[in-house]
């Protein structure tokens, strides 16, 4: 019949698309078959976790199979935050908004679950998660997902010991809402010592302990002792002599991720700056505002940041997957679980082997260098299983470290290069710049950098955005009028 178009037959190796589903039901009884090299129908690939490894691999893996898989990415955050820039964030030199990366923009194509899984079965090929709206509809509050295949890259948290005072009192570096919230503290505590002529309240509130020698601690302390010095100006009674910065390491040097000779240079740098650097010292307690330390110190402070190293995501031991003795997820080089078909893993809750070391059984270290390329041959390697096609090992080798020490300081051991200062600084900004994601966030950063070279520090503590009710809830439960 004339102007009537026939139907259009499905392409040889696809099979008809199926009506969208919701929920659980969103993969039920779909199963991959390779047939000719090509995914007869929708493989259900489960990414855990929205981090580096997450995005990337989402990412990677969307472009590469388009309607040959659906892929869903559960997060926690509904965004991938950008981690070697938040130093700079707590200092104030980039807006919190330009060191995130919105999923749902960047995998489109990808759904996006935000919530946390509790734990994998994988016996039944099977992740049970929960979201802010199961746990409103009753029941247990769980959701199941089935996967075909699934990848781990849940990541790491803070790695603390059992330090009376520490729970209550400490301050991670991990995530963009610590970085805001350690930047309003240091202010705060300058607001309570300007305010006060109690010596012990005021030798409390400026005296800032950080513990953790590493690139996060040294950049975060670097940062802070800045914008903290320069925030002086401002207070009529505080000056950047009254403020004791303390870092605290257990080992005997600081920052083992470079050369001795580069750590020793930051190290006289940090302490011309009158930071009191302790080495081979531990933190023992810090309890009623007074850290306690194994040389027997004894620092009254209202401020203890720690950042003595990770360790993998709680998730790992809920899952009934292959293990090291250290927690993490045990890999062979492929990023495949050791033994195990259809699981893969990568990044800081991965125990991955390092093929570039020249000593056998090194493992890559827990680095955001390291997950942004393991994302990319995992993401490359489940395509290849897919397709029946052969895997890639994967080998980096480490290109270095930078961090920053404040403004126009730094250090860096990149490409064999070691530099401090201003060229490190320069070197940290530049590298950094080019491994953010998106174009978005790389022309935000670059802004923000630019407005901060012409105008002045700000030097406002939103302590309020912690409680944001605080106010109304007062307005609430009193009788005042609105207006008064």
């Amino acid at each position: 019949m004339k102007g009537v178009v026939p139907p259009r037959p499905p392409r040889s190796g696809y099979a008809p698309r199926r009506p969208p589903a919701t929920g659980a039901a969103l993969w039920t009884n779909l199963r991959p078959t390779v047939r000719h090299g090509r995914v007869k129908q929708p493989a259900r690939i489960l990414v855990v976790g929205g981090g580096y490894v997450g995005m990337n691999a989402a990412l990677r893996l969307r472009r590469a199979l388009g309607d040959d898989a659906r892929v869903t990415v559960v997060s926690c955050d509904p965004y991938m935050t950008y981690q070697p820039f938040l130093a700079e964030t707590a200092a104030g030199s980039i807006a919190p908004a330009h060191v995130v990366v919105p999923l749902r923009r960047v995998l489109a194509g990808c759904t996006v679950i935000v919530g946390d899984v509790l734990r994998i079965e994988h016996a039944r090929r099977t992740a049970i998660a929960a979201t802010p709206a199961s746990r409103q509809e009753g029941g247990t509050g769980e959701i199941e997902l089935p996967y075909d295949e699934v990848v781990v890259a849940c990541g790491s948290v803070s790695r603390t010991l059992p330090v009376p005072g520490l729970a209550e009192t400490g301050i991670g570096f991990k995530t963009v809402e610590e970085a805001i919230g350690l930047r309003n503290h240091v202010l705060t505590q300058l607001d309570i010592a300007s305010s006060t002529r109690d010596v012990e309240i005021r030798d409390a509130a400026l005296t800032f302990v950080v513990v953790g020698g590493g690139f996060a601690g040294v950049g975060a302390l670097g940062e802070l002792e800045d914008m903290s010095r320069y925030a002086t100006r401002h207070f009529h009674n505080v000056t950047a002599g009254d403020l004791r910065w303390v870092l605290v390491e257990a080992a005997d040097r600081i920052l083992p991720e470079v050369g001795a000779e580069v750590a020793d240079r930051t190290l006289r740098e940090l302490r011309r700056r009158n930071i009191d650097v302790r080495l081979s010292t531990r933190l023992e307690s810090c309890e009623h505002s007074v850290a306690r330390l194994s040389d027997g110190s004894r620092l009254p402070t209202r401020t203890v940041v720690w950042t003595a190293g990770v360790k993998p995501h709680p998730l790992v031991a809920a899952c009934d997957l292959p293990r090291t003795g250290d927690g993490a997820l045990r890999c062979d080089a492929t990023l495949r679980l050791e033994g195990t078909a259809h699981a893969w893993a990568a990044g800081d809750a991965a125990a991955v082997p390092d093929l570039t070391a020249a000593e056998p059984g090194t493992l890559c270290a827990p680095s955001a260098q390291h997950a942004v390329r393991q994302a990319r041959v995992l993401a490359d390697n489940v395509v290849a299983t897919l397709r029946g096609e052969p895997l890639t090992d994967y080998r980096h080798a480490h290109v270095g470290s930078v961090a920053p020490l404040g403004l126009h300081k730094g250090v860096a051991s990149l490409y064999g290069r070691r530099l401090t200062g201003y060229p490190a600084w320069l070197m940290h900004r530049a590298f950094h710049l080019s491994q953010v994601p998106t174009l978005n966030r790389k022309s935000r950063v670059v802004a923000d950098w630019l407005l901060a070279a012409l105008v002045k520090r700000e030097i406002v503590a939103l302590g309020s955005l912690e409680t944001p009710r605080a106010e109304f809830e007062l307005a609430a439960g009193s009788d005042r009028r609105p207006d008064a």
